[in-house]
């Protein structure tokens, strides 16, 4: 049970990330740097966000507090990423850290106790926290850029109007285990962003 945790969580984590990319590449540079006003926050600005707080999280996850000393949350917010090619660096160093970590843990690791500003975690409860905070914030992403790519827009989904035809396309398979997110990263894209 486990080691299918871990596996399924590399997954789920990989999904949102892919998510996110799918995102990027269909925005154009200018898009990426939107705010629908002074108090929102740009696709850039999330990404910054996220950077952020992963560095913070997943650096010596097992031995330091998840909330560094070095962390400045607020300057996440500061709308100051100048180009795609500075927003991609910080999403990439983020997930790396990320990755590094996650792939290092054994199930042995699971139930030990970390902290998140003192407060107690288990590995799986802080994993799971971080989860549900990273489909958070690239929900937030993949809505602006629907938003911003309209009538433009290529579904990262099953496209309104299509889920009979997707479903019948999957009854039609016979049983199996598989994962629920091996489908999109199995059609992940080489796409550059």
């Amino acid at each position: 049970m486990a080691t299918s945790y871990l596996e399924s969580i590399r997954k789920q984590f990989l999904y949102y990330k892919t998510l996110g990319e799918k995102t990027f590449v269909q925005l154009e540079d200018d898009k990426l740097f939107w705010r629908y006003n002074e108090d929102s926050n740009s696709v850039a600005t999330i990404v910054k966000h996220i950077w952020g707080n992963m560095l913070s999280r997943w650096t010596d996850f097992l031995t330091t507090d998840g909330e560094k000393k070095s962390r400045n949350r607020e300057a996440e917010f500061e709308n100051d990423i100048k180009s795609r090619s500075e927003l991609i660096e910080k999403w990439e160093e983020g997930w790396s850290c990320l990755f590094d970590t996650i792939n290092k843990l054994t199930t042995d690791d699971l139930e030990k106790n970390i902290y998140i500003r003192n407060q107690g975690h288990t590995v799986t409860e802080a994993i799971n926290r971080q989860l549900g905070h990273y489909s958070y914030h690239v929900g937030q992403i993949v809505f602006l850029g629907k938003m911003l790519r309209d009538n433009k827009w290529t579904s990262l989904s099953i496209p309104r109007g299509d889920s009979k035809r997707y479903n019948e396309e999957k009854f039609a398979q016979s049983k199996q285990r598989k994962h629920f997110t091996d489908e999109i990263l199995d059609h992940k894209k080489s796409d550059e962003y």
